[in-house]
C-alpha cells in the first residue's frame, strides 16, 4: 500500500485505537476464510468486536475492489460475498462472470446436503425448533431421510466422502459439530446454523416442494434409464433450476 494511503488509514484506525497489523489481521482473516462467527471461538469473537468498530471502514475498503459483505448483527456473524454474488435482498446490479479464489466449489454431494439442510431448517422454524443461537439441531439419520425424501439421493457411503462433505459444510459455519466422528453414525446430532438462510432463499424452497426429483439436477438418474427415449424426453422437457447463490453453488463438475 503506498505511502499516502497507508497513512490515510492509520489515521482512521488511529480513531478507534486499531493498529495497523490489527488491521491487516481482520482483512486477511475475513479473505481466507470469507466468514467471521463470533460465538465460534476467542479468536473470532477478538476480530468480529473488531471488525464491529470499524464496519464503515471495512466497507469503504472494500468497495475499492468490488466486495461486499452481510454483516447480521443478531446472531453476529459476517460473511464476504464475491462480485457477483446473489443473496435475497442484496443482488448485484451487473451479472458478469467471476471466477477468482473468493468462490467457494462445492461438489454435488455438498451442494445437495446444503439443500436439504435449507428445507430442513426451514421446517424447524416453523415448528419452533430453533434454540437461542438460532441453531436446529437434527440427527444424521434425518437428515439422510430427507435426503431421501427431497432429492432421491443419499448421504455419501464412503466414510472419507461424508465426512468431507460435512467438515466442508462446517468451514462455511453452515454446521457445527464437535468431531468428524459425530457423523459416522445415524445417531449422532449436528446443528443446522442461521447462516444457511442466506444461501438458499425461499424460492428454492418452494420450488424444491412443488418440484422434486423431476426438476432438480441433483437427483441420480436411473442407470436403466439411461438409453431410454422416454426419459431422455424428460430431462429434455425439465423446466430451469431454481435461482441460487451462483458463487457458493458452483460445482467442480461446472464449464
Amino acid at each position: 500500500m503506498s505511502e499516502p494511503l497507508t497513512a490515510a488509514l492509520q489515521e482512521q484506525l488511529d480513531k478507534h485505537n486499531i493498529s495497523l497489523d490489527n488491521w491487516r489481521e481482520l482483512i486477511q482473516r475475513l479473505l481466507d476464510y470469507g466468514v467471521l462467527c463470533r460465538d465460534d471461538s476467542q479468536v473470532e469473537a477478538e476480530l468480529y468486536d473488531r471488525f464491529v468498530r470499524i464496519v464503515p471502514l471495512v466497507d469503504d475498503f472494500f468497495s475499492l475492489i468490488g466486495i461486499r459483505f452481510q454483516h447480521d448483527s443478531h446472531f453476529r456473524f459476517v460473511r464476504v460475498l464475491p462480485p457477483g454474488a446473489r443473496l435475497p435482498g442484496m443482488d448485484d446490479e451487473s451479472d458478469e462472470p467471476f471466477n477468482a479464489g473468493l468462490r467457494n466449489r462445492l461438489n454435488q454431494h455438498e451442494v445437495a446436503l446444503i439443500l436439504v439442510l435449507r428445507a430442513e431448517y426451514d421446517k424447524a422454524l416453523r415448528e419452533g425448533g430453533i434454540d437461542e443461537q438460532g441453531c436446529a439441531t437434527l440427527s444424521l439419520e434425518a437428515i439422510a431421510l430427507a435426503m431421501k425424501s427431497l432429492l432421491r439421493r443419499s448421504l455419501p457411503e464412503n466414510l472419507g466422502e461424508r465426512r468431507a462433505a460435512f467438515k466442508r459444510l462446517r468451514q462455511l459455519r453452515l454446521v457445527h459439530f464437535m468431531a468428524e466422528a459425530d457423523i459416522d453414525s445415524g445417531e449422532s446430532w449436528i446443528k443446522i446454523r442461521p447462516l444457511i438462510i442466506n444461501l438458499v432463499n425461499n424460492e428454492w424452497l418452494a420450488q424444491i416442494r412443488n418440484h422434486l426429483a423431476d426438476n432438480l439436477l441433483l437427483v441420480d438418474d436411473d442407470a436403466d434409464d439411461a438409453d431410454d427415449e422416454s426419459a431422455t424426453e424428460n430431462r429434455a422437457a425439465k423446466k430451469s433450476a431454481p435461482h441460487i447463490n451462483r458463487s457458493l453453488f458452483a460445482t467442480d463438475t461446472d464449464s
